[in-house]
């Protein structure tokens, strides 16, 4: 298994050679960042365990920067885990972003960057869990990596098999609407991993602060495949 920094630098030698995971200009005024701290006022005011009320309070944020898609979170220090009792643990709370989600319509179709096998899928059926989820497994000069598409329909699993073929581009899932995506406002949670630790059909998308240096070491920043200009690579 590579090392973060080792899988990192891999990942920024291939800038070129990532297809896109949605068929969007990453680049173009119609994406923005999204902040989901408690910082976020507009959130604090927002009842988050009502999905159709938080879904219009993330509507409002876009609208208010005239876009149609966000983007954020890695390692973002969260509030709105608070919502759903699947991220408390009995001594700490997981609120540490692990990947990157973007928010953006349900049905969206969403595509493999590169060439890779199915690792494992399931639907997480929790209030505030991923719901259906696609772990995809890929090779790079010889090195695995694992991409982690969480919050998809339902119909994206079906025909999904492990160990199934994807082309670079192709077309894996489409992002779900909630309540079936885990009860989300829709947005998909994309996550790049070193390793799987022996999980199938999940990896923890949030963590606690005290596990921070552990996950750090497994989990790659997004963007070195995402390439969206309005987050740090």
């Amino acid at each position: 298994m590579k090392t973060t920094k080792e899988l990192s630098e891999l990942l920024r030698r291939h800038t070129a050679a990532f297809a896109p995971v949605i068929k969007a200009d990453m680049q173009s005024n119609a994406v923005c960042r999204l902040d989901f701290t408690a910082a976020n006022t507009l959130l604090q005011q927002t009842d988050l365990v009502d999905t159709a009320t938080f879904n219009e309070a993330v509507n409002q944020m876009l609208a208010e920067q005239n876009a149609t898609i966000g983007v954020g979170g890695y390692f973002e220090d969260r509030s709105i885990y608070r919502r759903s009792t699947h991220f408390d643990a009995a001594a700490e709370s997981r609120n540490l972003h692990l990947g990157i989600d973007i928010w953006m319509e349900a049905e969206t179709p969403i595509h493999t960057p590169l060439d890779a096998t199915v690792h494992s899928f399931q639907d997480n059926n929790n209030f505030g869990d991923y719901g259906p989820t696609i772990i995809l497994q890929h090779e790079l000069e010889g090195v695995t990596f694992y991409t982690l598409y969480g919050h998809l329909s339902r119909r994206s699993l079906e025909g999904m098999e492990v160990g199934k073929e994807f082309k670079k581009g192709d077309q894996i899932a489409w992002l779900g609407n909630y309540p079936e995506n885990g009860d989300w406002p829709p947005h998909l949670h994309f996550q790049v991993m070193t390793t799987m630790e022996g999980r199938t059909g999940d990896f923890p998308g949030v963590a606690a602060a005290s596990d921070r240096a552990h996950y750090e070491q497994i989990c790659i920043n997004p963007n070195l495949i995402l390439q969206c200009p309005l987050l740090p690579m």
